[in-house]
């Protein structure tokens, strides 16, 4: 990882977490329209494919961290059918588009969208089955706090499950690929939208650990059997790992 954290705006005073909050509220009503257009709509497949692997666990209570508009916590109310989920943003304005899109789909009474800080979440110790996130833990300000907080919330025995881009280092075509993260990207977003918020993200994937780097830290923070999943040619990358059960 970079020795400094990357942050959207290197001309600001102000810290990550702060800068996150206003590029998200930024970008929000074109945030869903971006992702489908730059990912040709594979984002979504990748994460029906991430909340397929713990539907075997049939987590009843869930937490999906930095749910910003809601995608992945629909997902998983669609496949795993639990009691309740609960999505966890900074960015208000995020939240307030998913609440639109979670009424439009008759899942008010299932999922609940709560302004709050993934790494001081406002919940109990124990309290969940699974704590996701999908493209959100990149963007946390201090990363193994954040994790360690998804650890302390989750019941003994519970999962985490990661969604995450990745900076494949060895796929085919690496120079088009790169082309592509670097320079179209942020050409075709200023075009709809911010394009220096996606040249953030897109800095912000180059620098994050992956693979094995990214499950060494969950294994740091206390998870057990910490594995990857990499997903067309490594561009992204699922990450699933358990916390110990009692007296484990």
């Amino acid at each position: 990882m970079s020795a400094s954290p990357i942050i959207p705006y290197e001309e600001l005073n102000t810290g990550k977490k702060e800068q996150v909050r206003n590029m998200f509220n930024t970008i929000a009503p074109r945030y869903d329209f971006m992702n489908r257009l730059l990912t040709l709509r594979i984002d979504v497949k990748w994460r029906r494919k991430a909340v397929g692997l713990v539907k075997q666990n049939a987590p009843q209570y869930i937490l999906d961290v930095a749910t910003g508009t809601g995608d992945f916590a629909i997902e998983m109310a669609h496949i795993l059918s639990p009691e309740k989920i609960i999505g966890i943003d900074i960015a208000d304005g995020m939240l307030e588009l998913g609440r639109k899109k979670i009424h439009n789909k008759g899942l008010d009474s299932l999922i609940e969208m709560q302004e709050a800080d993934s790494e001081n979440l406002p919940f109990g110790d124990n309290s969940f089955d699974l704590a996701g996130s999908s493209f959100g833990v990149r963007n946390f300000e201090d990363l193994e706090k954040g994790l360690g907080e998804m650890l302390r919330v989750l019941k003994p025995g519970g999962r985490i499950l990661i969604l995450e881009a990745s900076d494949p280092k060895n796929m085919p075509l690496k120079g088009l690929y790169t082309a592509y993260m670097r320079r179209i990207c942020p050409a075709i977003a200023g075009v709809f939208s911010e394009n220096r918020a996606y040249d953030y993200l897109n800095r912000s994937v180059a620098a994050f650990p992956t693979g094995s780097e990214f499950t060494a830290i969950l294994q740091k923070v206390g998870f057990t059997e910490a594995s990857c999943i990499p997903l067309t040619l490594g561009v992204a990358s699922i990450y699933i790992a358990k916390k110990p059960s009692i007296g484990k």
